[in-house]
């Protein structure tokens, strides 16, 4: 896969197709994949977002980004990742940086186990609990082409039918190089 300048990317919103779209592996761990991860730092810093999976930027690959905590040491970069254990449950709501301005109650384990790659190919295992959990979730739900809008309840989508009906209404296709 041919990837975009990381200069041109920009978070893209719904209703964009890309965003409904199972990502595939990365296959090639490069200086492309490495600079990719950059730009969705930079573009989650700026967003002030906690997390950003490859698809919000219109591509197509199984990576996210994430840094719960926004502390600088705490970035963290998820290629091919794989939840292997989830425990617990809660009920917490949550917002996306694809879908500005709406928020919907989500029910997440409260405990995960993941596996994944570095930007270089180096294999890893991490245990997240409660907002590094939730956050994971969320990201690979991303990877898989699932929002939070697909799992509201009728009070979730009575409350977010109107910014829902304004994300429509102004989405204009990006062009993708």
């Amino acid at each position: 896969m041919k990837l975009p300048s990381p200069t041109r990317l920009r978070i893209v919103h719904y209703p964009d197709p890309v965003l409904k779209k199972r990502a595939v592996e990365v296959s090639k761990f490069d200086a492309e994949i490495a600079a990719l991860a950059e730009r969705m730092l930079e573009l989650m810093r700026e967003a002030k977002g906690v997390g950003l999976a490859a698809p919000q930027v219109g591509v197509g690959l199984r990576m996210f980004v994430c840094n719960p905590t926004g502390e600088p040491g705490d970035d963290l970069i998820c290629v091919n990742p794989r939840l292997t254990g989830m425990f617990g449950g809660e009920e917490r709501e949550e917002g996306c940086l694809s879908i500005p301005g709406i928020t919907v109650t989500m029910r997440r384990a409260t405990q995960v186990v993941m596996e994944a790659f570095d930007v270089h190919g180096k294999p890893f295992q991490l245990t997240g609990t409660e907002i590094r959990a939730r956050v994971w979730q969320h990201e690979m739900d991303h990877l898989d082409g699932r929002l939070i809008i697909d799992n509201m309840s009728s009070i979730d989508e009575i409350a977010n039918r109107r910014a829902l009906k304004q994300l429509q209404d102004h989405y204009r296709p990006p062009r993708r190089s």
